[in-house]
């Protein structure tokens, strides 16, 4: 190369370098007068970064990175996802995604399916519950290499594909061939709704979903065939979703004409959302289970039936959370979820908790609750005067972080021993109950054919724990005599509860460890005094 084409190649990069460096230096001297100086000195900095950087970028993975750090500078809840991720976190409040329809576990290296679920295409081919997975479209699927996510990208897949899998089944000498077409499948946001005790139904909502309404409608209907005049209303981890479900759900209790929320930020005006139509739960008691991961939508819910004196909440504060998040999706289908507005209970009072310290520190609140007491004596808990607020029946509430319940109910760790938390990381019960009845399944059926014969007669006795007991010594849990008593009752209605899980479905395990849940004993001592009701002004 001659020395005049260096020359001019040096000139040329020369002149690129000063053009890119006197941007920078206009913007750093403008940028209080230009309200789009931060997005061109970004601009600048990664043409700087393209131009002059000693090795090849990634230039879209410093976007990405950009991105999430700036986010996090704004508030917790506002967040980046990706393109590849965006589907699977819609699938939980959409209600449904393509598969199988199987709920899985993973146990001992191996794909056992713990429910087909019903009406799904692996329950119609006769996939059962026990059922091992040892191939997917003839590829062994068994050992270390498998993993949730490796489950999920195998056996999910466009509604109208199909899947082959090979079925170890107990009792069959040869493996079992099914060829699944993928559907669409339902995701439940109700786990459980039954009759809790004559008169008093239960309803447990895991999620504000987009089917949560047809489901929640569903419940109370059989509920109310059943002689339901009280219902409690399990909140209790429910993480929220759409605030759109949890109006229409504060809708079915309140009568026309009142306020359930309002939302209002910088760039989005006051919007007031009201209750219409006459709702399937206008009249009776009503009793709203919370705790501190009840969140966002339930205390929508929670919060607007405690302002109207509608029902009565009890458990311990929520979590905190009244931001509103709008989707907006990024040139390549990636997607910001921003915060755009705060939500507002009808009193008045918005419940987001302060997040001035960071991120991490807003998520330990759960350890600073416990460290100061709150989740043991409520009077630890300390509002100023300028976040009081009023009922309609002029009962004093606080805004400023959470609902605060009107019953309070103590957070008792004793159960919880060291044990039992070596028994839950080793997923010691749950792999003994999948034993237990893949071997026990024909004799459990034929003498308990309906749950309520399983319900009343069947025993976790001595025979049973001593069983589980040399299960566990082998899985590396050795008993604790002292561990074992603190944590007896929590450990047998939890084996009992999974058996029925395995045999039946998810309200027959709620049926059975809430008869041994001091919490929801409390919710119904409380649906049942009637002079609670009438000394704090409920309607019912």
């Amino acid at each position: 190369m001659n020395n005049l084409l260096i020359l001019n190649i040096f000139r040329g990069s020369a002149m690129l370098m000063f053009i890119l460096l006197t941007e920078v230096s206009a913007l750093a001297q403008n940028t209080s007068q230009d309200p789009n100086a931060g997005v061109k000195k970004y601009n600048a900095a990664m043409q700087l970064i393209n131009y002059a950087y000693v090795d090849t970028i990634n230039e879209g993975r410093l976007v990405e990175k950009a991105i999430v750090e700036t986010l996090k500078e704004l508030d917790p809840h506002s967040v980046y996802i990706s393109k590849k991720d965006v589907q699977r976190a819609n699938e939980p409040l959409e209600g449904n995604f393509d598969g199988i329809g199987v709920q899985f576990e993973i146990l001992k290296d191996t794909i056992s399916v713990v429910h087909a679920i019903p009406g799904g295409p692996s329950e119609r081919l006769g996939i059962m519950s026990g059922d091992k997975i040892v191939k997917i479209d003839g590829e062994l699927v068994v050992g270390k290499k498998i993993t949730t996510q490796f489950v999920l990208d195998h056996l999910r897949g466009k509604r109208g594909t199909k899947v082959n899998v090979s079925i170890f089944r107990k009792g069959k000498k040869d493996l079992l061939d099914f060829t699944i077409t993928r559907d669409k499948i339902p995701i439940n946001s109700i786990d459980a709704a039954y009759m809790i005790k004559p008169g008093i139904g239960y309803i447990n909502l895991n999620k504000f979903a987009q089917t949560s309404m047809q489901e929640f409608t569903e419940s109370v209907q059989l509920l109310n065939s059943q002689g339901m005049k009280s219902m409690i209303l399990d909140l209790r981890n429910n993480s929220g979703g759409y605030m759109g479900t949890a109006i229409e759900l504060s809708d079915e209790f309140l009568l026309p004409g009142k306020l359930i929320v309002y939302t209002q930020g910088r760039h989005a005006q006051r919007e007031d959302f009201y209750s219409s139509a006459k709702g399937l739960c206008e009249s009776g008691k009503l009793v709203i289970m919370i705790n501190e991961n009840s969140a966002s939508a339930s205390e929508i819910v929670s919060g607007a039936i405690q302002d109207w004196d509608r029902g009565i909440i009890v458990g311990r504060r929520s979590f905190g959370k009244g931001l509103v998040q709008r989707p907006f999706q990024l040139p390549d289908s990636s997607q910001i979820r921003l915060t755009t507005a705060r939500y507002y209970n009808p009193s008045g009072k918005c419940i987001q908790k302060s997040y001035a310290g960071g991120i991490d520190k807003y998520y330990e609140d759960f350890s600073i609750r416990m460290k100061h007491g709150e989740l043991i004596h409520p009077d630890s808990i300390k509002f100023p005067d300028s976040l009081k607020f009023y009922t309609s029946k002029k009962r004093v509430v606080y805004g400023g972080g959470g609902i605060m319940p009107d019953v309070f109910i103590p957070w008792d760790s004793t159960p919880i021993s060291d044990y039992y938390l070596d028994l839950r990381r080793k997923n010691v019960i749950n792999s003994y109950v999948s034993d237990f009845v893949d071997k026990s399944r024909k004799s459990l059926k034929t003498n308990y054919p309906e749950f309520s014969l399983y319900d009343k007669n069947f025993q976790i006795d001595d025979a049973f724990m001593a069983d589980f007991f040399t299960y566990a010594e082998k899985e590396g849990v050795k008993k604790d005599e002292k561990g074992y008593a603190a944590s007896e009752k929590l450990i047998k209605s939890q084996l009992k509860g999974m058996v029925a899980q395995k045999l039946w479905d998810m309200t027959e395990l709620y049926t059975i460890i809430n008869q041994y849940d001091e919490e929801v004993l409390k919710a119904i001592e409380v649906v049942e005094d009637d002079a609670l009701f009438q000394k704090l002004k409920i309607d019912h």
